[in-house]
Order: structure tokens, then sequence, then C-alpha cells
């Protein structure tokens, strides 16, 4: 039950979520206007997902981006899909 807040645009298939929404990764820890994708772990999430949650940190640090510094700005360029 994870929560991230998008820092840059993200697309994954058909789906473009700009910056500044709120990714959840079941229904259950989704927030009203949180966008869910079940298909969310520590091997497909992105870059630009700062951790809301102890398990969005938990994933975060079993990913690839563990080592990257986490961005607490939404960059202009970054927020368009």
């Amino acid at each position: 039950m994870a929560r991230f807040r998008l820092t840059q645009a993200m697309i994954i298939g058909q789906f473009r979520w700009p910056a500044g929404n709120t990714v959840a990764d079941s229904a259950a820890a989704a927030q009203p206007g949180d966008v869910v994708w079940t298909g969310l772990s520590s091997t497909t999430m992105v870059e630009g997902m700062t951790p809301l949650d102890a398990s969005a940190t938990s994933m975060r640090n079993a990913s690839q981006w563990a080592s990257v510094p986490l961005r607490n700005v939404i960059f202009g360029v970054d927020s368009i899909g």
C-alpha cells in the first residue's frame, strides 16, 4: 500500500500522468484524486516518484533509484509528458 507524488510526467502504455499527481499501488492505499496503478512495484517505478509513506519508501529503496536523491520540486520541462 504505497503512495508516491510525481515530480515529473510519466507515460505508461496508453496512460499519461503529469507531474504533481499522486500515484498509489492499490485502491486500498489511494485517496480521492489519486491515480491507481496496480502494476506499480520497485521494478516498474520511475525516477520522478517521491514516496509519501513508509511502504513507498521501502519500495523506492528496493528499486534502481535508491541512490538517486529525492526531488522536491517540479521543473516545467519535466511536467510535460
